[in-house]
């Protein structure tokens, strides 16, 4: 694939070579910067859509480095485009697992659809989804904005307190204050600046939890044929395996109340029900399981604040949907701050934009690709129809290139602000 090979030429230091904690001051606070609070994806991602765009930026941290804590593994084709946009796509393809297909099966090995990538072919410059953890990303994210002297990483910064005025945003550090024109808030799912300006947050949680089990077995020698995106649907026990290099990720979902969900005995247990055809013990490497919740703010807008990523939304999803969605919030985020800004778009151009993310958010809500019916409800007919409908589309290329495309949030995908509107 010429994408890959393209990507996988380029020569870069590995993420683990920046500092732990890197702190810029060639940045400085002005009343036409904006001060970014959250060095995760969206929050990164943000900050460098501004900086291109010549826009003084702050970006606040609370932890005292970059997380490296295993979360989101999948970046999908519209996200990567995004990504390649800001000069970091090829680094995150060379270091990650490329997938090109997708597949499901049942516990006996018995191929029940597969999907190939490359139909996407004309429609995304990446036919391909890339699994490597969002820790990987960040780093780039990071390296990325040294090129920009207006930009001021501060980690170790906990934000205590947000007032929002008519002219400007005004964020308390402790015992001093920071002033910028606007706030783009990416400070995840319990957000300190949310926290400040009183907003609710309404979510619902899930009777279910997601477990995840780490192995270095090599799974696609075990099971022959076996895609590096594979979802196992069967009725008795269901999970999705994703390869990574150097390790695979099972993900499983277990109730909330599940009696030592962890124990070596339930997870070897887990495994042996999942996958029996493996003819010998998977090596459990760790494992951990989270809280599965959804939730969207009212607006992700308040006066000079906005909200991206998790502080916005949480959707929990096998597959990332949530951080490459807040990906896309940031991107277009920052692109819509910059127009205005610059004076290139009206304020008013701010709501629409939380409008129009919110709306996507709606949208992306309901997808699962998994296509599990019937698998919650142990319903075998319900399920060997959605398998059947699933076989169907991978029987058809168009519709097959039409799934995938819906599945890779290419008809989601952020539009360049609007230039053609100015201030009166």
């Amino acid at each position: 694939m010429d994408a890959v090979a393209g990507a996988r030429a380029a020569r870069h230091a590995e993420p683990g070579a920046l500092p732990a904690a890197r702190r810029r001051a060639r940045g400085s606070l002005s009343m036409n910067g904006v001060i970014v609070v959250g060095a995760g994806p969206a929050g990164l991602t943000a900050a460098l859509v501004l900086a291109r765009a010549g826009v003084p930026v702050t970006v606040m941290e609370r932890e005292s480095e970059l997380s490296r804590q295993a979360r989101a593994s999948t970046f999908r084709p519209a996200t990567l485009d995004l990504l390649d946009e800001l000069g970091v796509a090829a680094q995150l393809v060379e270091r990650g697992r490329v997938v090109e297909r997708v597949q499901w099966r049942n516990r006996s090995g018995i191929v029940l659809a597969e999907m190939g990538m490359d139909r996407l072919d004309g429609l995304t410059r990446h036919p391909f989804r890339i699994h490597a953890d969002q820790a990987w990303l960040t780093p780039l994210l990071l390296a990325a904005l040294n090129a920009y002297p207006d930009v001021d990483v501060r980690f170790g910064t906990h934000v205590d307190g947000v007032a929002e005025g008519g002219t400007g945003v005004r964020v308390r550090v402790g015992h001093t204050w920071a002033r910028a024109r606007y706030l783009i808030a990416a400070d995840g799912a319990h957000s300190a600046v949310r926290g400040s300006l009183g907003m609710t947050f309404p979510r619902s949680a899930s009777p279910t939890q997601a477990l995840r089990v780490f192995t270095d077995s090599p799974l696609d020698e075990l099971l022959p044929g076996l895609a590096p995106l594979t979802h196992v649907r069967d009725v008795e026990q269901s999970c999705t395996l994703l390869a990574l290099p150097g390790h695979w990720r099972i993900i499983f979902k277990v109730p909330c109340d599940a009696p030592e969900p962890m124990s070596a005995a339930n997870l070897a247990m887990l495994l042996r029900r999942a996958l029996p055809g493996t003819g010998r013990p998977i090596r459990v490497t760790g494992a951990d399981r989270f809280g599965l919740s959804r939730g969207v703010l009212t607006s992700y807008r308040c006066g000079r604040v906005l909200f991206v990523g998790d502080a916005a939304h949480l959707t929990s999803t096998v597959g990332g949907l949530n951080m490459n969605t807040g990906i896309h919030d940031a991107v277009e985020a920052g692109r819509v701050l910059a127009a205005v800004i610059g004076g290139q778009a009206p304020p008013t151009a701010l709501e629409a934009w939380a409008w129009r993310r919110r709306s996507v958010q709606h949208r992306v809500t309901p997808r699962k690709e998994a296509r599990a019916a019937g698998v919650r409800e142990r319903d075998s007919a319900k399920l060997a129809a959605a398998m059947a409908g699933l076989r169907e589309i991978a029987g058809d290329p168009d519709a097959t290139r039409a799934y995938l495309a819906h599945a890779s949030l290419l008809d989601l995908t952020p539009h360049a602000a609007r230039r053609t509107v100015r201030r009166s």
